[in-house]
C-alpha cells in the first residue's frame, strides 16, 4: 500500500513539473529549470531527478500533451457518434488540448509527435464518415480535408484573440462545412 502512495506522490510531482514548465515556458521559452522547479513548487534537483535535461523536459512535455491529444479523440467516439456530433467535440476538445498545452504542442515541428500514424488513421476514419453521412461533398478528397482540418486547429489555436475552445471550434467547423461540406449542411 505505501508503495502505490509514493507512486502516485511521484506521478503527482512530475504531473506538477511538466504543468508548471508549460505556463512558465509559454511566458518565457527561455525560462531556466530552476524557474521552472520554483513554479512547480519542488526544488531544482527534484526536476533534475526526473528530467535529466531541458531537452528531456520539453519531450516529457510533448509526450504528456500528445496522449492529452490522444485522450480528446477517444473521449469523443468519434467511430459511433454521429459525424457532425462528432466533428464538433473532436474540434473543441482537441483545440482545448491545444490551448492548454501550446508550449509542448508547439515545441516539435509539424507536431510531429502528436499526429502519429494512428491519430492520422483515426482522422481518416472520421473524414469518411462525414462523407458517408452526407455532409460531405461527394467527391471531396478526404486526406486533403484532413490536413486543411490539422491546420485550421492549429491556426485557430494560434489566435491570440481567443481562449474559448467552443468558439474556436464553432469557426473550424463552419470553415470546413463551408469549404467541403454539402450546400446547406451546418452544424445547427
Amino acid at each position: 500500500m505505501e508503495k502505490r502512495a509514493l507512486r502516485a506522490d511521484s506521478e503527482r510531482t512530475a504531473q506538477a513539473i511538466l504543468e508548471a514548465a508549460e505556463r512558465v515556458l509559454s511566458d518565457n521559452p527561455a525560462a531556466t529549470m530552476e524557474q521552472i522547479a520554483e513554479a512547480a513548487g519542488v526544488s531544482r534537483t527534484t526536476v533534475h531527478r526526473r528530467f535529466a535535461s531541458r531537452e528531456a523536459l520539453v519531450d516529457a512535455m510533448t509526450l504528456w500533451a500528445t496522449q492529452q491529444f490522444h485522450n480528446a479523440l477517444a473521449s469523443v467516439r468519434p467511430d459511433v457518434t454521429p459525424p457532425l456530433v462528432a466533428l464538433y467535440q473532436v474540434t473543441a476538445k482537441v483545440l482545448s488540448v491545444k490551448l492548454r498545452w501550446g508550449f509542448a504542442m508547439n515545441a516539435h515541428p509539424a507536431e510531429e509527435g502528436v499526429l502519429t500514424p494512428d491519430v492520422l488513421a483515426q482522422c481518416d476514419v472520421f473524414f469518411r464518415r462525414l462523407e458517408e453521412s452526407g455532409a460531405l461533398r461527394p467527391g471531396v478528397d478526404l486526406v486533403w480535408a484532413r490536413r486543411v482540418y490539422c491546420a485550421l486547429i492549429h491556426e485557430a489555436a494560434q489566435d491570440q484573440g481567443s481562449d474559448d475552445p467552443d468558439a474556436l471550434a464553432t469557426r473550424v467547423v463552419d470553415t470546413v462545412l463551408g469549404g467541403f461540406g454539402k450546400p446547406g449542411v451546418t452544424m445547427g
